[in-house]
């Protein structure tokens, strides 16, 4: 069959072991298994959930078209990650759920985390999106919590050949009802307990997952190497500051990112040298015209908004090759060492 079969069988049992989790529900897109997620572990209509300004827009999309309300908190300025600290002064009553993400192929600090939502009684649904093997003190992205969300986007570490997704998790019933509702809520064919979605992994996407699984940890290994590079060779570079890789977490790069002042005159810069590069993301959300009726302003999330202002994505995949990633650093240095003012050597004697 085009849709479901025994390949998306095959994928699931396949990226549930990868990730160390029981269940795994493939599905049409990273946005629909953050959605059907929270859908399933009963988020909706008048609750809130707390999750972070600096992510991409399907976070708060999947959130808000559950029936709810984002509520943000800022980041950590290190990893750009959710900051534990800050969640106990957004818990309200109505607060159901954290999504913590895990930006740029880095986890967010989960123990805190968790301890604060097993405290107040809040589900924990991970977006694990760009995470792809990436791990938390030994622990598998999107296996710590409910629930793990990926997206296997064409660019992700993970890719398919167009749009897929997947939830994993070990609760058996939330697995059952992400199947219902990918599925018109049906139980069993033109039986529907309930009104669900066209949600489906296809079945060539799941074929082209398998084959690519195998690959993944051998990419990851190679994403982590070229990091490594990018991060000693930048470390003596003027006014560069690298998203950290904080000393809890393996990281698999999906993005490498930097911090610089000038950041729109380094990325023109870049560009006439043919280095592409990419922004993510410039625009916090709680700052997006799509959330205006929220009625934030500049300042509210200074640390996302700082962070927007100066991040840059340099090139990063598996296969870059060494003198490549030299290449990309020492236009960096060289920009930067042109554009920093010149001590006056008069005043220096």
């Amino acid at each position: 069959g085009f849709i479901g079969g025994p390949q998306v069988a095959e994928f699931e049992k396949e990226f549930a072991a990868f990730c160390g989790s029981k269940h795994c529900v493939g599905l049409s897109s990273g946005t629909d298994a953050l959605r059907l997620a929270l859908m399933a572990a009963g988020i909706g209509p008048g609750d809130e959930v707390i999750t972070v300004p600096h992510t991409f827009i399907a976070t708060t999309e999947a959130i808000t078209q559950a029936g709810a309300a984002p509520v943000f908190v800022d980041i950590d300025p290190g990893t750009c990650c959710l900051d534990a600290g800050q969640i106990p002064g957004r818990i309200t009553p109505k607060t159901r759920a954290i999504v913590p993400v895990h930006l740029y192929g880095q986890t967010a600090d989960m123990d805190p985390i968790l301890e604060i939502a097993r405290k107040h009684g809040l589900a924990v649904i991970e977006d694990a999106c760009q995470a792809h093997g990436a791990t938390y003190k030994g622990r598998p992205a999107g296996s710590m919590s409910l629930a793990g969300c990926f997206s296997f986007y064409p660019g992700k570490n993970l890719g398919a050949f167009g749009d897929a997704g997947a939830v994993v998790t070990d609760d058996e019933k939330l697995a059952q009802t992400i199947r219902m509702l990918r599925e018109h809520g049906q139980s069993r064919k033109y039986f529907h307990d309930m009104e669900g979605y066209t949600g489906r992994l296809d079945a060539v996407q799941a074929a082209v997952l398998r084959l690519k699984l195998k690959r993944l940890a051998a990419w990851n290994r190679d994403r982590r190497a070229n990091a490594a590079r990018y991060t000693k060779l930048l470390s003596d570079a003027p006014g560069v500051a690298v998203v950290q890789e904080a000393d809890f977490a393996q990281s698999v790069y999906h993005l490498y990112v930097i911090l610089v002042d000038d950041r729109d005159g380094l990325q023109a810069f870049l560009s006439e040298q043919g280095v592409g590069t990419g922004l993510h993301y410039p625009l916090p959300l709680h700052l997006q015209k799509a959330y205006a009726a929220m009625g934030f302003k500049k300042g509210d999330f200074p640390v996302s908004e700082r962070t927007a202002d100066r991040l840059i994505s340099l090139p990063m995949y598996a296969e870059l090759a060494p003198e490549q990633i030299d290449y990309v650093v020492d236009c960096i240095k060289r920009y930067l060492n042109d554009a920093r003012p010149k001590q006056n050597t008069a005043q220096r004697a």
